[in-house]
């Protein structure tokens, strides 16, 4: 019998884990807008993490990176509101003192604790108005705190993303629950984003780190909103055993149960934040097959995810694969335009390289919806590749074109 997993909204924390959130005013002073959250396992936990690729990397990233060499990560504080990015060393203070007091409040160490930050880079995190808030942050800690901690980690974000899943070790029910922030700055490679998962599986580190990897890979390094990667960008695991099943280890039945669930929990998110990118209208799927290795198809699913003109096209509603093409071209991987087919929603738009005679409209319908896939098939290999991206409008212009003369105005 196939084992079932039942995937859920992910509202809730699982077994042995609490969460909570208050408005400390990072941004803006007097604010009862949530920008602060704490989650925190009762128990002992094994845990796993990812971090930005950039080599720009905000304090709080350099602090949780720490801490996570040396033990596991059993509390998560984090703030929206300011990245705590580019701060120097008042920044490194900062998001250390931030994890002390929490671990304080919490009865833990300090590297027992990761701090996260999101928001504006190059402004001095306000953490005379963060400290004293966290003893209530902890006193506020329960059960059905994850939503609120979900919506106190979003900036530009327009909705609250949450994701889960629940399935059976033997007897005993696992459930994983996850959370994430992320609406533009996103590229592969991790995106501006910060995504916290908890579990009560019993799981070893080896396998959880494997399982986190491998889930990561697969979601939030194939995401582009607008080709910009960020300085903060975080992903956090905890699992505490609080479900009582055998330990789950590499290789087994188990293990496989568990990476299923998590790369479904961890792609959904992924794609949500694509769908919620900064103004964008739509979610294109681009799937790249036939390529002569695995390294190329990733290449020409990556360039053309990124490209402005392609991405401004679809925002029209545009089946341009004039423009897929010429992104093809220059992505640095192994083609033959001869061999090129070009499909917008299964329709063929391109054979051999050149065009078809199916007809414009219905090409233009296939993508006019809010999603759509585009396949490249290269004809050349067996290598295939998968990413997501989104349109771009003139509302992400608008949006995102005074934020620092505005936010930094004394």
């Amino acid at each position: 019998m196939t084992a079932k997993i039942k995937y859920t909204k992910g509202t809730t924390a699982p077994t042995g884990f609490l969460a909570s959130a208050v408005a400390s005013g990072v941004k803006t002073p007097g604010s009862d807008r949530p920008d602060l959250c704490l989650i925190y396992s009762k128990l002992p936990t094994v845990s796993a993490a990812a971090f930005t690729a950039s080599k720009v990397k905000a304090a709080p990233v350099r602090v949780t990176a720490t801490h996570a060499k040396s033990t596991a990560t059993r509390a998560i504080i984090a703030n929206s509101g300011n990245a705590n990015a580019c701060t120097g060393v008042r920044g490194l203070e900062d998001a250390k003192r931030m994890a002390t007091e929490a671990a304080t409040a919490l009865g833990l160490k300090q590297r027992e604790v990761a701090v996260c930050s999101t928001g504006i880079i190059g402004v001095p995190l306000p953490i005379e108005r963060i400290t004293p808030e966290i003893p209530a942050l902890a006193k506020k800690l329960k059960e059905r705190g994850w939503t609120q901690a979900a919506e106190a980690i979003m900036t530009s974000d327009t909705v609250r993303k949450t994701a889960g899943a629940k399935f059976f070790v033997g007897k005993k029910e696992i459930t994983i629950s996850a959370m994430v922030k992320g609406s533009g700055m996103i590229n592969p490679n991790m995106a501006t984003m910060l995504c916290f998962i908890a579990t009560d599986a019993n799981i070893d580190k080896a396998t959880l780190q494997a399982a986190t990897s491998a889930a990561v890979e697969q979601s939030f390094n194939r995401i582009s909103v607008d080709g910009d990667m960020s300085t903060n960008d975080t992903v956090i695991v905890m699992a505490n055993g609080a479900a009582g099943n055998r330990t789950i280890t590499n290789g087994g039945s188990s293990s496989r149960l568990f990476r299923q669930a998590l790369n479904a929990v961890t792609l959904k998110l992924a794609k949500d934040m694509v769908r919620d990118g900064e103004k964008a209208t739509k979610l294109i799927e681009i799937q790249v097959k036939g390529a002569n290795s695995h390294a190329d198809a990733q290449k020409i699913a990556e360039a053309v995810s990124n490209s402005q003109l392609v991405k401004c096209s679809w925002n029209g509603s545009d089946p341009n694969w004039g423009r897929v093409m010429h992104a093809i071209g220059y992505a640095g991987a192994k083609i033959r335009e001869e061999l090129i087919d070009i499909y917008f929603n299964g329709l063929i738009a391109t054979k051999s390289g050149l065009a078809t005679d199916t007809p414009i409209d219905q090409l233009k319908k296939a993508v006019s919806g809010p999603e759509f896939t585009l396949c490249i098939d290269l004809h050349l290999g067996d290598a295939d590749y998968t990413a997501y991206t989104s349109d771009l409008s003139e509302g992400y212009v608008a949006y995102n074109r005074l934020e620092y003369a505005v936010k930094t105005r004394r």
